[in-house]
């Protein structure tokens, strides 16, 4: 389930926050410190995460380091006072998705979490998509992938025949075998499937 999750230790910030997303859509929850947060986090989470980047116990900052090393690829957004612009900055080249200055704008804060939420859903759908490729390609045999190569590289039957030193007729059989298995038409729509562009 696509949520915000909102790590604050200022209990006005937290409700607020839970309040503004809910009224715009979103399903939020929120967490009173970074040692909680991690206490509840599991890898199923989706959506993106809010964190206050100063905290009195663990900071937002080390929270988003230790949850990177768990291998959470959930957009981050900080949330930071003045001084603390300069390392969020640092921490949006660390792979953070954004940060944003209290007092913040209500409705920009909301617009940059939704956008957040969106990222990962395009994320794990490209995520899926290659996983579904690269089962299809196990698929293959050894020389239906010596084909696929020289379908991809725009050579004709006859050159794959002689380059391979088998029969034409054996050529298009794997060739019919490869469009079967990766279920695609034609040598087109096989390349954009392997440049990510076609459907699984």
């Amino acid at each position: 389930m696509n949520i915000a999750h909102l790590v604050d230790d200022d209990e006005a910030i937290r409700d607020a926050l839970v309040w503004l997303l809910r009224s715009r859509g979103v399903e939020a929850q929120a967490w009173p410190s970074a040692e909680d947060f991690l206490a509840d986090y599991h890898d199923d989470m989706r959506g993106c995460l809010v964190l206050d980047i100063r905290m009195l116990a663990m900071s937002g900052l080390e929270l988003f380091e230790r949850l990177k090393a768990r291998g959470c690829q959930m957009p981050t957004i900080f949330l930071t006072g003045h001084g603390d612009v300069p390392q969020a900055v640092r921490s949006i080249k660390d792979g953070a998705y954004d940060f944003i200055e209290k007092p913040f704008n209500d409705n920009e804060l909301a617009d940059r979490v939704i956008a957040a939420i969106e990222f990962d859903q395009q994320l794990r759908r490209q995520s899926s998509s290659r996983t579904s490729r690269e089962s299809l390609l196990c698929t293959l045999s050894r020389r239906e992938r010596e084909v696929m190569e020289r379908i991809l590289a725009g050579k004709y039957n006859k050159v794959i025949a002689a380059e391979l030193d088998i029969a034409m007729r054996t050529v298009e059989v794997h060739r019919a075998r490869i469009f079967e298995k990766l279920n695609v038409k034609s040598a087109v729509e096989l390349a954009q499937l392997l440049a990510g562009k076609g459907s699984p």
